[in-house]
């Protein structure tokens, strides 16, 4: 940082913990708003840029969308405001999570169960998991085309 109390794309990225082509693309979206430019048309970051650029990564970080992000950061300027919105967003994105969760479990599931059916120790050509992730053949013997159906 210098004596202006403003600092480079890369202190910010290193600050942040956000890469530089991260902090460009959220300007481009207009997550981040641009920041003045000094005399030699370099980015001058604040401290202001800091603290919304550690925002959106935390944000981030909880797997909430850009556009989740958006809304969020549009409702922290409205202190005044009751949180119940900040709240529906929440809990909108933990019934997806809690959602994508169980599907992980089913998966797992599934998986523990293919790999039962194969020890290891069969030649590959009998393979049973390999077997299993293999499209089951339709009447005519074909595969063909089974996959994009899905």
């Amino acid at each position: 940082m210098n004596l202006a109390g403003r600092m480079s794309i890369g202190h910010l990225s290193k600050e942040a913990g956000v890469k530089v082509v991260t902090i460009r693309y959220y300007e481009q979206i207009k997550l981040m708003p641009p920041p003045p430019r000094t005399e030699g048309n370099y980015r001058a970051y604040k401290q202001e840029h800091l603290h919304r650029l550690q925002f959106i990564h935390r944000c981030r970080s909880f797997g909430f969308t850009l556009d989740q992000v958006r809304d969020l950061l549009r409702l922290s300027t409205q202190p005044r405001q009751k949180c119940s919105e900040v709240d529906r967003i929440t809990a909108n994105h933990l019934k997806e999570i809690e959602r994508k969760v169980a599907d992980l479990r089913g998966l797992a599931a599934e998986l523990r169960r293919i790999q039962r059916r194969c020890p290891g120790k069969s030649l590959i050509g009998n393979c049973r998991i390999l077997e299993a992730l293999s499209p089951a053949p339709n009447r005519s013997g074909s595969t063909r085309g089974r996959s994009a159906r899905r």
